[in-house]
This record gives structure tokens, C-alpha cells and sequence, in this order.
């Protein structure tokens, strides 16, 4: 008997009960063999399984790549999305900074000349980046874009429409930045 496993009982042709042989010892015996085509087989089967996993690695990694590469895109466009913006309006501030250093010799007119080309500059440059202007004196007030601080009456402008505009407010496009602070006509 076998240690690992006991062996079976048949009984041949001619009736007598012997213990079973090993499948080894059954296919020598009967004189079977294994088909070398199901072998050849069986091993282009193993190669394509092989050949797919290694695919499936390559593709695994390629997309962990990636998600990588897109995340570490994404930090950057949070990190510099303000570069240009930065670059342009140091013009102005050297445009200031080159004011104020003439400020000691000039003419009040000199002076207004040059606030008035800086203010010109740095509107560009708004302008440039898609920041618009909102000045909405004698329009209806739209609290979307207005944030009124009082009211008062007034002859000039229809109720309900800004008075005055006590501070302008500012889009980037077409979205707001800050709401223009208002005064609104009063009923």
C-alpha cells in the first residue's frame, strides 16, 4: 500500500482482484501516450497567457504613468497659472517705481502725466488678462454685479438704478471679481 494514499481494488479479465497501479503504470502498461499536439498546444496557450500579462503590466504601468504625469501638470497650472500675469505687471510697478524716483524734481504736471500713462498700463494689462472694468453709474442696479451700501433719493436717475459708484467693481471674464459698491436710487 501506498503511504500517501491507499490503493484501490479492481478486478482484471479473468476475475482476480489485484491493487490498482499508478496512472504511470496504467499508461506504460496499456500502451497510451500523451499527443505531442495537445502538448504544442498547451504551450502556445502558456506563451499568449505569458505575452497578455506582460501587455497588461506594460499597459498598468503606462497608465500609472499617467495619472503621474497628469497630477504632477495640474500641481504646475496651480503653481504658475499667475506667471504671465506676473511678468506683465512688473511693467507698471517699474513704471511706479521710475515715477516716484523722478517725483523729487518734477512738475505737478509731469506727475499727473505719468500717474495718468500708468493707470493706462495697468488697465492694458487688466485688459489684456480679461479683467474688465465695471462702472455702473445710471444703470439698473443688478445685485449679481452691485453690492449697494445705502440708498437715497434722487431726480437724476431712475429708482432703483445706481446713483453713484462709491467703489468700481471687476470681472475676469465675465466672471465677477468684487461687486461695484453702489449707492441706488431710492423709491
Amino acid at each position: 500500500m501506498n503511504a500517501e494514499r491507499p490503493e484501490e481494488q479492481f478486478e482484471d479479465a479473468a476475475g482476480e482482484t489485484k491493487p490498482e497501479a499508478s496512472a504511470r503504470d496504467n499508461a506504460e502498461g496499456a500502451g497510451t501516450t500523451v499527443d505531442p499536439a495537445a502538448g504544442d498546444e498547451l504551450a502556445r496557450a502558456q506563451a499568449k497567457a505569458d505575452e497578455n500579462w506582460e501587455r497588461y503590466l506594460r499597459a498598468a504601468a503606462e497608465l500609472e504613468n499617467v495619472r503621474k504625469r497628469a497630477a504632477r501638470d495640474v500641481e504646475h497650472a496651480h503653481k504658475f497659472a499667475l506667471e504671465r500675469f506676473g511678468k506683465e505687471l512688473l511693467a507698471v510697478r517699474d513704471t511706479l517705481e521710475m515715477g516716484l524716483a523722478a517725483a523729487d524734481n518734477a512738475s505737478v504736471e509731469s506727475l499727473l502725466e505719468g500717474k495718468n500713462a500708468t493707470l493706462k498700463l495697468l488697465t492694458s494689462v487688466m485688459s489684456q488678462f480679461g479683467i474688465e472694468e465695471l462702472d455702473p453709474e445710471g444703470e439698473p442696479f443688478d445685485p449679481e454685479f452691485h453690492e449697494a451700501i445705502s440708498m437715497q433719493p434722487s431726480d437724476d436717475v431712475e429708482p432703483g438704478s445706481v446713483v453713484k459708484v462709491m467703489q468700481k467693481g471687476y470681472t475676469l471674464n465675465g466672471r465677477l471679481l468684487r461687486p461695484a459698491m453702489v449707492i441706488v436710487a431710492a423709491d
